[in-house]
């Protein structure tokens, strides 16, 4: 991935020591393989066969509670983080609307997910007044911990609340960096490490996208 990931990385090291937010890069244990594409083109962590995710329901930034069904249809792009993360969430985000100019037209067929592992704070208008300082498009879903728990194993996420002090008034949470690709059916298709460059997600997707009339009649 050259020079530039390998800064990347040392960059959000760096934020880490500074901040105490941990990542925990947790590759899924799903049954993934990699599939046949074009000479040094980068398609993410390929989820093979495509694993048909649960539904879920959690209150959402929009105003009202959303099934992740209610976007089927839709190319999905995931992410499990928290409002009060220092570094590498507001990154991320950075990077996904980033990813979304650089799809272009393409990227209407996409929706950018922001699903919060820390349901107390991040209210949805938390996150929707969040999300507007990136993009008033991108959806916030305020995640309970019965929820996510029953959704863990098929993303295979992780997040843990650190209480200095057994204060729950001031905390901060581990959680994993991975980004989710669900195509329009629901099925996840692919993950992208926190390292991986917008350009690069951008082209995965859209290949995915072009790929999508063929892997409809398979």
């Amino acid at each position: 991935m050259g020079n530039s990931s390998l800064d990347k990385q040392m960059i959000a090291f760096g934020i880490l020591l500074l901040t105490g937010c941990s990542p925990v890069q947790r590759a899924p244990t799903l049954a993934s393989t990699t599939m046949v594409v074009p000479d040094e083109h980068y398609v993410g962590e390929v989820v093979q066969p495509p694993i048909l995710l649960q539904d879920f329901t959690m209150p959402a930034s929009t105003g009202a509670s959303m099934h992740l069904s209610d976007l089927n249809g839709s190319w999905r792009v995931m992410f499990f983080g928290y409002l009060h993360c220092p570094d590498f969430c507001p990154m991320t985000l950075t990077e996904y609307k980033r990813v979304k100019a650089l799809l272009g037209e393409t990227g209407e067929q996409v929706k950018f997910l922001y699903v919060s592992v820390d349901g107390v704070r991040d209210t949805p208008e938390a996150l929707r007044r969040y999300l507007a300082n990136f993009d008033p498009t991108f959806i916030g879903l305020s995640g309970d911990d019965d929820t996510l728990a029953q959704i863990q194993p098929d993303y295979d996420f992780y997040y843990r609340r650190r209480l200095p002090g057994g204060s729950q008034a001031v905390y901060v949470i581990d959680h994993s960096t991975r980004s989710y690709l669900i195509d329009p059916q629901g099925r996840l298709r692919a993950t992208f490490t926190y390292d991986i460059e917008p350009a690069q997600i951008a082209e995965a997707i859209a290949w995915y996208i072009e790929q999508e009339p063929l892997a409809s009649q398979s």
